[in-house]
Order: C-alpha cells, then structure tokens, then sequence
C-alpha cells in the first residue's frame, strides 16, 4: 500500500512539474518584436494598422521597431521624458527605457 501511495504522489509531482515548465515557455515570446509581414511594411514606409496602435498601453514597454519608426516631437527633458509621433499617435515615454507613461493624442 505504501508503494503505491509513493508511486502516485511522485507521478503527481512530475505533472505538477511539466505543467509549470509549460507556463514559462508562455512568457518567454511576450518580448518581441514586430511581426515580420508588418515589419516589411514600416520598412516600406507604411502605417501601422489600427489594431496594432491600441496596443499602446501606459506603463508598456515600447517596441524597438515602432520606437525607431517615431518621430521625435519633443526632447528629452531633465527626467529623461521625450515625446515621439507615431503615425498619429503621440507617445510621451523615458527614453532609456522606452516606458510609456502616457498617450497623449489617437
């Protein structure tokens, strides 16, 4: 009887285990860049799509591409703020990091 109940509580643990493994690979694709069929078309001097600008989120982080394809509105001020004109949107975020803190205009 106790083998049993060993066997059962080890097999539990190793699925508990895998399904855990499971979640971290979730997080890992979270940090990417542009997807490449519309990377091609900022490349080729295109506009973002509408969905892709609601994503914009305060607090977020920037993606490289749409922080490269901005332009810079205003500077960097001495908190190290600067405002950027993505197509019609203007983004104020810190520049180091690229957070947004806020979206000021759609």
């Amino acid at each position: 009887m106790k083998a049993l109940l060993t066997v059962a509580v080890i097999g539990l643990s190793l699925v508990a285990a895998g399904a855990l493994a499971k979640d971290k690979d979730k997080d890992k694709g979270k940090d990417k860049s542009l997807p490449p069929g519309l990377e091609k078309k900022l490349d080729n001097g295109g506009d973002l799509p509408p969905g892709w600008q609601k994503k914009l989120r305060k607090g977020d982080i920037l993606d490289r591409d749409i922080y490269r394809r901005g332009k810079v509105i205003k500077s960097r001020d001495r908190d190290g703020l600067i405002s950027i004109q993505v197509d019609d949107t203007v983004v104020r975020l810190v520049e180091d990091t690229r957070e947004i803190i806020s979206i000021l205009s759609r």
